[in-house]
């Protein structure tokens, strides 16, 4: 039996296989960053839908700071921005979930979901929404060692909000996600059965 005749088949393959490794095979999607006449954003006051007062406050400021940390875009009053940060605070669920004997709360997750979208007014129109961005954080009672107020816990969800809503302006589509459901549109026809011949 020739050996010389079986080993370069399986010599060519084992080269294939070594330069189609799954390393080298990735999706990236291309870049969707901000249109070229966008250089100047706003960020307007967010609303708050919620029961909780103050609120839409906060993740303005924090969001206003991390654009300026950021420095991508100049930040400037609504009037001369050329894009605009419009959001608000839909959801605040705060929930015990862990208690002592005594039935008392010692851990709490907060739980905030807001809705930002970027309007750019040259066009009118909103180039990107995140219908349903959110934060979550699990803390210890502020009684316990190493607990947490329950402000703490915003300003830590204010920042992680923030960040999240200047990296999706920032490095574009596919760089944060909402976690809101997602649905196949009611509006698409039924497909047709082809016979099969």
């Amino acid at each position: 039996m020739n050996m010389k005749k079986y080993l370069l088949p399986v010599t060519a393959a084992l080269g294939l296989l070594a330069a189609c490794s799954t390393n080298d095979i990735m999706y990236r999607p291309a870049e969707q960053k901000m249109p070229q006449h966008i250089k100047r954003i706003s960020v307007r006051p967010f609303t708050n839908k919620t029961q909780q007062f103050g609120l839409e406050e906060k993740l303005t400021l924090k969001t206003i700071d991390e654009f300026l940390k950021n420095g991508e875009y100049t930040l400037s009053p609504e009037s001369s921005a050329q894009g605009i940060i419009v959001g608000e605070i839909n959801h605040y669920i705060l929930t015990p979930i862990q208690y002592d004997v005594n039935l008392v709360p010692t851990v709490y997750k907060l739980n905030v979901l807001v809705s930002v979208r970027f309007l750019d007014r040259t066009t009118n129109r909103y180039l990107w929404e995140e219908p349903a961005l959110q934060a979550v954080k699990m803390y210890s009672a502020s009684t316990l060692p190493g607990g947490m107020t329950e402000e703490a816990a915003r300003e830590a969800l204010w920042e992680i909000l923030a960040k999240n809503i200047v990296k999706r302006t920032v490095e574009g589509f596919g760089s944060t996600t909402s976690a809101s459901q997602k649905k196949i549109p009611q509006n698409i026809p039924p497909a047709t059965e082809v016979p099969i011949p």
